[in-house]
């Protein structure tokens, strides 16, 4: 019987796929390691299901857009979980993941966590100003639960951030019967350790939701690749004033008649942004279109 799905997870070479019949075990056909393609949860796949034989993954249908790390496809909404403490919130992290929705077509949506520990005003304000669509959530807070959950209502969902910063502890509160689990915050290390061990798709409301593996790094140089001259359209709030600067290939950092600069000296960007933009743009200030 060949049947349409949703990949769920993968483990050890083995998919879960969900179709309108129930959710059934396959095996990637081999022409996709030929292809150098690796299915990824999320892709919409066509499978094959046999009473005495492997079920396998005959297709993965085209993409409209895929990560690496996270490793997920055809995301509608990138949810980007942080802390307001324990971890300490880490902003160029933030804006990485901002970045890869941006260029993936991906709308990011940013859930403040933890918010009973710490004043979160300042970060949750450079967001806003940004034009990001910021929530707030704790254990002791669920105020704007509803609100996040009505943001699933028909999409795919990734739910993405350091290594504990409550991803988990949110995807339970939203769904209300998922018990995954979560983990402690290590007062060594000021870091939590990974529950989440590979990308899973959980029906959440009247969405999916992929909870990720948590992380302290992103690397622009080598996976999701991205170029220093492309960067400046991926920070929203550049993009409108980029051709209002003095001079053809203005990189914002400091040039005379930078507009961007001067709305940052103005406070209608945030001071905060631009750090993140220096330091990524100095990341992957050797990235070349030709060495690919």
């Amino acid at each position: 019987m060949a049947i349409d799905g949703v990949i769920l997870k993968g483990i050890g070479g083995f998919y879960y796929v969900r179709t309108d019949e129930g959710v059934f075990e396959c095996k990637a056909k081999g022409k996709f390691r030929k292809e150098r393609i690796t299915p990824l949860a999320g892709d919409k796949v066509s499978v094959t299901i046999r009473n005495d034989e492997e079920n396998t993954i005959d297709e993965i249908y085209e993409r409209k857009n895929f990560l690496i790390r996270p490793p997920v496809a055809n995301i509608d909404k990138l949810f980007i979980v942080v802390s307001a403490a324990k971890p300490k919130p880490n902003t160029v992290i933030i804006d990485k993941m901002t970045v890869l929705a941006e260029k993936n077509n991906i709308t990011p949506v940013v859930v403040i966590t933890k918010t009973d520990l710490a004043n979160h005003d300042e970060l949750k304000a450079v967001y806003e100003t940004t034009g990001y669509k910021v929530y707030s959530f704790s254990v002791e807070d669920h105020s704007e639960l509803d609100n996040i959950k009505n943001e699933l209502s028909g999409c795919l969902c990734a739910f993405t951030g350091n290594s504990g910063v409550g991803k988990s502890t949110l995807i339970n509160a939203l769904s209300g019967n998922l018990q995954l689990e979560t983990g402690e915050i290590s007062d060594k290390l000021g870091r939590g350790r990974h529950t989440t061990r590979q990308a899973e798709v959980f029906p959440v409301g009247d969405g999916l939701v992929i909870d990720t593996a948590g992380f302290s790094s992103i690397d622009f140089t080598v996976d999701n690749r991205i170029y220093s001259d492309e960067l400046q359209y991926y920070f929203r709030e550049f993009s409108e004033h980029i051709d209002e600067c003095r001079f053809t290939g203005c990189r914002h950092i400091g040039d005379k008649g930078c507009r961007i600069c001067e709305l940052i000296q103005s406070g209608e960007i945030s001071t905060s942004r631009h750090e993140s933009y220096k330091a990524i743009l100095s990341e992957i200030k050797d990235n070349k279109k030709w060495d690919v």
